[in-house]
């Protein structure tokens, strides 16, 4: 089979894909937003993940939102979001939207696969009726589906696309063994073929699940030690001296994985008579962090006679992550929220975050580093721990009296943390 790959969304999943297929195979990166083309085209991308080196190495990918240019390839790869709604329940839009492109489009034997993270089951019974609807084609007759599923780490140079171990799957074992040969094509390490679309879907959601109830395990540790005047990273250290203990660490969970996939298996459990006792748990107690956050320096700043109303806050960092651009579901949003609504005065400096995509999505407007003024704020929170910071000598910036809050520890134990 001569493969002609299209890639379909072209976010921090899609565009490495894209970039790797590229150099080995004929293959068409499409996504529907135009600016997005257009920056491409130029070798820009500003997710931060792909150099213009690795632009002009991959000699055989183009880049388009003209649906029609793809019709002709045989291979088409699905990476597009999959959040969640307001009341934490599975978006499936952008899946719906582009399975229903791809279906306007799709021929007899052609492979359809997914990336984006659903909850087991879904590529079969939400993404297959469509595909077969609008083709009118049918399902492992005349078309076939895989799905391997995503691992990207934004921010990670050292565990890219293509030095990671990879799921892969398909509709059936022929499909499966194409999957899994064309995945093991562009890889480093290698694949890990497992028996059906469903079992790497489960994969997938529990990855995040796992580490989501892990961090809130820690979480609760942290609240708890504080009350005892214990400092937390001080007893992790310690319990990690053992061999078999697991190194977490506490702090915000959010981003566009850990955050909301533990709501799609929950969501699957729900529609199947089951309510989970722990998943959710851990969810609620995650979503707490902010405000426990809050509580944290409100209280602080209390004690040093400085009232939130009204009081100077300069946060550091605003991505759901250090050393990322990506500032979706990032919780220390909702960190400046709260503060905000206490009235108190924040100036935000992240040097990672893309200006724009804050302040069309948070109504946030970032400050340059040359108007972070000395000696001016009541309290500094370094939010994200972003390599850069640790360059910066926040007391410069603070008074006298003043607060600093290093929620991940980034400076070590020099100032109060979680």
């Amino acid at each position: 089979m001569k493969y002609k790959i299209a890639i379909i969304g072209l976010g921090y999943v899609g565009l490495p894909l894209a970039i790797e297929f590229g150099r080995k195979y004929s293959t068409i990166g499409y996504d529907i937003k135009e600016k997005r083309i257009k920056d491409l085209n130029n070798e820009l991308d500003n997710t931060g993940e792909i150099s213009k080196e690795q632009f002009q190495l991959s000699n055989k990918l183009i880049f388009t939102s003209d649906l029609n240019r793809i019709a002709n390839c045989n291979i088409f790869i699905i990476s597009v979001p999959t959040p969640i709604s307001s009341d934490n329940k599975p978006n499936l839009k952008f899946l719906y939207n582009s399975t229903s492109e791809i279906a306007s489009i799709l021929k007899k034997n052609d492979i359809v696969i997914y990336e984006s993270t659903v909850y087991p089951g879904c590529t079969e019974e939400e993404c297959v009726p469509i595909l077969e609807k609008i083709s009118g084609l049918k399902f492992n007759v005349d078309f076939y589906c895989g799905y391997s599923p995503e691992r990207i780490n934004p921010g990670d140079k050292d565990k890219t696309l293509i030095n990671i171990i990879k799921v892969t799957s398909g509709s059936n074992p022929k499909t499966a063994a194409i999957v899994d040969k064309l995945y093991n094509s562009i890889l480093n390490k290698r694949t890990y073929p497992v028996s059906s679309m469903k079992v790497a879907e489960a994969s997938k959601i529990i990855e995040n699940c796992q580490r989501d109830i892990n961090i809130a395990f820690v979480n609760e540790l942290s609240i708890l030690f504080n009350l005892m005047d214990i400092d937390t990273k001080e007893v992790l250290d310690a319990a990690g001296s053992k061999w078999n203990f697991l190194p977490f660490k506490p702090g915000l969970v959010g981003g566009h994985c850990i955050g909301v996939d533990p709501y799609y298996l929950t969501y699957k459990a729900q529609q199947l008579g089951y309510n989970s006792k722990i998943i959710l748990s851990g969810r609620k107690l995650n979503d707490y962090m902010p405000q426990y956050v809050c509580e944290r320096i409100s209280k602080s700043l209390k004690n040093k006679k400085i009232k939130v109303k009204k009081s100077k806050i300069l946060l550091l960092g605003i991505t759901f992550k250090e050393n990322c651009t990506d500032s979706r579901n990032s919780k220390i949003v909702d960190i400046y929220n709260i503060l905000r609504n206490q009235n108190a005065t924040i100036d935000v400096y992240d040097p990672y975050a893309i200006k724009k995509e804050v302040n069309k999505y948070f109504n946030i407007d970032l400050i340059k580093f040359n108007a972070i003024k000395k000696n001016n704020y009541d309290c500094i929170i370094i939010g994200v721990a972003h390599k850069y910071f640790k360059t910066i000598n926040v007391e410069k910036y603070a008074k006298k009296k003043s607060l600093i809050f290093d929620i991940k520890g980034l400076y070590g134990g020099k100032y109060e943390r979680l």
